[in-house]
């Protein structure tokens, strides 16, 4: 039985931004608990709360991504939020395919860690929220060019520019625009955002990304 209370859980070795983010979701009314580590917050974290976490990807003994796993091991199903000044797509790739709900890259915009936190805390009816999201995802995909699609593909990957440029033999300023006009049409504003669009449609396998 969940309770009335918001409760966003927030881990982060950092002890600066841990703070701040503290103080920034307090200043909006909501119950913020700050853990310095993975394994303390699995200690105190107990179910049937209305919660979700913010949870940073890189962390010592206990990263983020091993946290998601341990929640779900124990049966924590909370929306889990990735807040990280490391957003490489493997990893991108990987916390959305295990269920986060976002992936922020730090610094981080205020307002738009709000929106997702919000979002996260007022999720309901979560299969049918996703299966519609899927369907968004496709009919975005379906306004794409054959050769925008020739660039979307290893740009969620995790190709550089330059490399997507080499193996579709055009130049990187092309590249450039074509993964202006993905962008656009995807209504992703991040890469990030355009990943879990990828994971969303089946179209990353993480068995077979480009790991730098």
């Amino acid at each position: 039985m969940t309770t009335g209370t918001q409760i966003v859980y927030v881990v982060d070795d950092d002890p600066g931004m841990l703070e701040s983010t503290v103080w920034l979701l307090e200043s909006v009314g909501l119950d913020a608990r700050p853990f310095t580590n993975g394994g303390d917050f699995l200690e105190a974290c107990v179910s049937g709360a209305n919660a979700c976490v913010l949870l940073d990807v890189r962390m010592p003994t206990l990263g983020g991504l091993h946290v998601q796993q341990a929640m779900k091991d124990r049966g924590l199903d909370y929306p889990i939020i990735f807040v990280s000044g490391h957003a490489d797509v493997p990893i991108v790739v990987r916390a959305f395919k295990a269920g986060a709900v976002d992936f922020i890259e730090k610094p981080y915009n205020e307002q738009l860690l709000l929106d997702s936190v919000q979002q996260a805390l007022n999720s309901e009816r979560k299969e049918d929220k996703q299966a519609t999201g899927r369907q968004q995802v496709d009919e975005k995909l379906d306004t794409l060019t054959p050769r925008e699609r020739d660039v979307l593909l290893p740009l969620v990957k995790g190709y550089t520019n330059r490399e997507i440029a080499a193996q579709l033999d055009v130049s990187v300023k092309t590249v450039d625009l074509y993964r202006s006009r993905v962008m656009k049409r995807m209504g992703a504003e991040r890469l990030p955002d355009l990943v879990g669009m990828a994971v969303a449609a089946g179209l990353v396998d993480p068995l077979r990304l480009r790991v730098p």
